[in-house]
């Protein structure tokens, strides 16, 4: 392991690494290879290897085949992979991969090999087309309509998003593998998993949701499962598109983007700026919303477009910052049901700030067509650095504890300092406020190989990949004392406290491999994934550190039997994995995670009915200031010990056309049932003392999402609807009732398009009809609001 640490120091910058899947797929050899009734066929799929996407915005009654991916054979069996077609001679992870043949990528994707409906696991894929239809800028509202996903709202717009799949902590999104494109986005993926950054979702045009037995080739997190978000690629022709959107609370975007390609070259340059006023209400009146921007510019050049051995280079790069008046300071129980937009003064100063640069450089090597051959080799980097001021404690109390009882003798006084009515007046109500610092670098070298073999009946698709990574997070904390005098903060005038510095870095080597194997209506999917970590812990403020390896295998396998052309089964196992910090005992968390299920398609029906256990030998949590953490629990790991979660996910999706019409229909329920089965005690406030058999928090026990259309090419108008059940805060066993829970929730949003002119669309969303306000949350400082009723209005120009 110390070898590896000397290979990454080898490279430029500080290699800190992610599973980089660069875009990849030729052009079209010449214009006259694309059908006219839709655009070109992209020159840059949307992820790495893959064909390119189906533009879901076209027409419905033009799905036309894109020409990078041939129509599967006539009268193939449903069972059967063909490889021709369905497989991607790409050397990424087996990403979703759409064939064009029908906009609904969710039925279409590649997934190991296999099409997402004959796939041995789940798989789901929200595509462009559903991502316009609502123009949601909130991630965890997108992944809610996938069945397994669920969410922890926090600050109402989904500025750093709480996501889990299939029972794991959801907060910040530290158990999921994120990807953009195939290259992982989080801060530092192994370091400090936490996603405090998250893509702006505007600039997507498909997100894709993999877990089962196909999570093990997206690591490093593997007992959820996987996200992965795809952008704009640069179209073959000149392309372009202005997006531009209003609305209450001071709503704005600047979407906008431009493309030029040929069969040798092409450039895409993009841009966003979001931001809104905030619907959070300071006596003051101050901002309480956020501004951010983000470019991105990609670039390939092909050496010999008519060689039968194709040379590709790409280039990706991006720029991302964001102001935002955020706070972790909710309200007590009592000034929630009264007023749930307040925002008390004590977190006036609350603010964070941040900065990201990226940049993937990638080589393809593609073989001729017969030898189905891809290599793929990428080196990449994220930066970030980011600054948050805010409201950390009292200096005599903890801010939770006076929100969770403010009338108490004890806890009035500080209650009274919150709310401005009173001014500070022992040194025990001093406010302590202070900016989190920290900077985050992850880059890595990784190559990627498939290949699609025929032996003798047997069909095989062929996925592996090498990883060298290395990512790194290093923190400066501080904090002065703040005195509240007539509803306004001041400076105490004491010393500046110093309340963590330190570094963590990993240096891993992952490999993974699989092989979909089909024969006739059966399609069996073997692989294995390797984890080896050498970690690094420094914490320079009371002169510690220690170093660590962790080695991990990874195996899995899923099967798919098509029992006739519109029924199959599928069942799968494979070992969920998620690396332990490097501050951390170097116990990773462990699990074999079981599913089993059916599949059904009738013409523009699709039904899915799948199962799953996740069977946990050590379930570990780390500790974060959004969970409640402070002080020296902060980044801290917990260990669990043996837990379960277990539940059933259901799919349905109908889209019949009448003459112009088109009426997409989809319906996703989860249930979902998480215990511990050991007894332990964990400074985790979510967890706390923990006996067996106690069930999970924040973990729906019922979720549904129901999506309905009515569209044509000039005019069209849809609604959703989301329920998610209470979700314990801590675990517990007592009822609901009788402990700290969320609000039961439903909402419901509506919107509409009509397009007066080829290239003109005029669009309204209505979020929130009925402006119901939850408790969404009570981490880490009392209860807080999803957003209310929010009127959007935009206009989209496109050429």
């Amino acid at each position: 392991m110390e070898l590896l640490a000397l290979l990454f120091t080898s490279l430029p910058g500080t290699v800190r690494a992610q599973t980089a899947q660069p875009p990849a797929d030729a052009p079209p050899a010449t214009a006259d290879a694309v059908p006219e009734a839709q655009p070109a066929a992209p020159t840059e799929p949307a992820a790495p290897a893959e064909p390119a996407a189906p533009d879901e915005s076209a027409a419905p009654s033009d799905p036309a085949p894109a020409p990078s991916e041939p129509a599967p054979a006539e009268g193939s069996e449903p069972g059967a992979v063909d490889a021709e077609a369905a497989a991607p001679v790409a050397s990424e992870p087996p990403a979703a991969e759409a064939s064009g043949e029908d906009e609904d990528e969710d039925i279409e994707v590649v997934v190991a090999g296999s099409r997402i409906q004959h796939l041995a696991g789940s798989a789901h894929v929200i595509g462009q087309r559903q991502l316009e239809r609502f123009e949601y800028d909130d991630a965890q509202t997108i992944l809610q309509q996938v069945p397994g996903v669920y969410v922890r709202q926090e600050d109402g717009v989904g500025l750093r998003p709480n996501i889990g799949i299939r029972g794991v902590n959801p907060d910040r999104s530290k158990k999921l593998t994120l990807m953009e494109d195939g290259v992982l986005f989080g801060p530092a993926p192994y370091s400090a998993p936490a996603a405090y950054y998250f893509p702006l979702m505007t600039r997507m045009t498909q997100v894709r949701v993999i877990k089962g037995p196909g999570a093990i080739a997206y690591g490093p997190q593997t007992v959820g499962g996987a996200v992965e978000l795809i952008t704009r690629g640069a179209d073959y022709g000149t392309h372009g598109s202005l997006d531009l959107g209003l609305g209450m609370y001071g709503y704005n975007k600047v979407h906008g983007y431009f493309s030029h390609a040929d069969d040798r070259a092409g450039l895409l340059v993009e841009g966003v700026r979001l931001g809104e006023s905030g619907f959070k209400q300071l006596p003051s009146g101050a901002d309480t919303g956020f501004t951010r921007n983000e470019w991105m510019g990609k670039a390939f050049f092909v050496l010999d477009p008519t060689a039968l051995v194709q040379n590709r280079f790409e280039l990706k790069v991006g720029y991302s910052d964001e102001g935002s008046n955020e706070t972790y300071l909710g309200l007590s129980d009592d000034d929630f049901r009264e007023q749930p937009l307040r925002r008390y003064p004590a977190s006036a100063l609350d603010r964070m700030e941040n900065h990201r640069t990226s940049f993937v450089l990638s080589h393809v090597l593609q073989g001729d067509p017969n030898s189905k051959l891809k290599l793929t080799t990428s080196y990449y980097r994220n930066d970030l650095s980011r600054t948050w001021r805010k409201l950390n404690s009292f200096r005599g109390a903890a801010i939770a504890d006076v929100l969770a009882d403010p009338e108490s003798p004890a806890n009035a006084g500080y209650y009274s300092v919150l709310t401005g009515e009173a001014d500070s007046a022992t040194p025990g109500e001093t406010l302590m406020i202070g900016p989190n610092q920290r900077v985050f670098v992850s880059q890595g070298l990784q190559t990627l190989f498939g290949w699609a073999p025929h032996t003798g009946p047997l069909d095989h698709v062929i996925d592996a990949g090498l990883r060298f990574h290395n990512d790194s997070i290093a923190r400066r904390h501080s904090q002065d004392g703040f005195l509240m005098v007539d509803g306004e903060l001041f400076p105490e005038g004491t010393p500046t406290e110093l309340t963590a510095v330190n570094v963590e870095e990993t240096y891993a080597l992952a490999a993974y491999a699989s092989d979909a194997i089909t024969w006739g209506p059966v399609t069996v999917t073997p692989g294995l994934r390797i984890e080896a970590l050498h970690q690094i812990f420094d914490d320079q403020l009371n002169d510690e550190g220690k170093t660590q390896d962790v080695v991990a295998l990874l195996p899995g396998a899923g099967a798919f039997w098509a029992i006739t052309d519109k029924v199959g089964v599928l069942a799968g196992a494979h070992r969920g994995f998620s690396p332990p910090l490097p501050s951390a005992d170097p116990d990773p968390e462990s699990s074999i995670n079981y599913e089993t299920g059916a599949r059904t398609q009738f013409g523009p029906f699709r039904g899915e009915l799948i199962g799953y256990y996740n069977d946990y030998q050590n379930l570990t949590d780390i500790c974060t200031f959004a969970s409640g953490c402070a002080g020296d629990q902060e980044g801290q790991q917990f260990s669990a010990g043996a837990a379960r979660i277990y539940g059933f996910e259901a799919l349905a999706k109908y889209e019949p056309r009448v003459k112009d019409w088109t009426f997409p229909l989809s319906l996703a329920y989860t249930l979902s049932q998480g215990e511990f089965l050991t007894d332990f005690e964990s400074d985790d406030p979510i967890f706390g003392n923990v006996q067996a058999f106690d069930q999970m928090p924040y973990l729906p026990t019922h979720q549904a999402n129901m999506m309905l259309a009515a569209e044509t090419s000039t005019f069209g108008f849809n609604m959703a609807a989301t329920y998610v059940s209470p979700m314990r805060e801590e675990a517990g066993s007592e009822a609901l009732d009788e402990s700290m829970h969320t609000d039961e929730q439903l909402w419901l949003d509506v919107g509409g398009y009509v397009r007066p002119l080829k290239w003109l669309e005029i669009y309204a969303n209505l979020r929130n009809v009925t402006n119901e306000l939850y408790i969404v949350s009570r981490r880490p400082y009392g209860a807080r609001p999803n957003a209310p009723r929010w009127m959007q209005i935009g206009v989209k120009a496109k050429f």
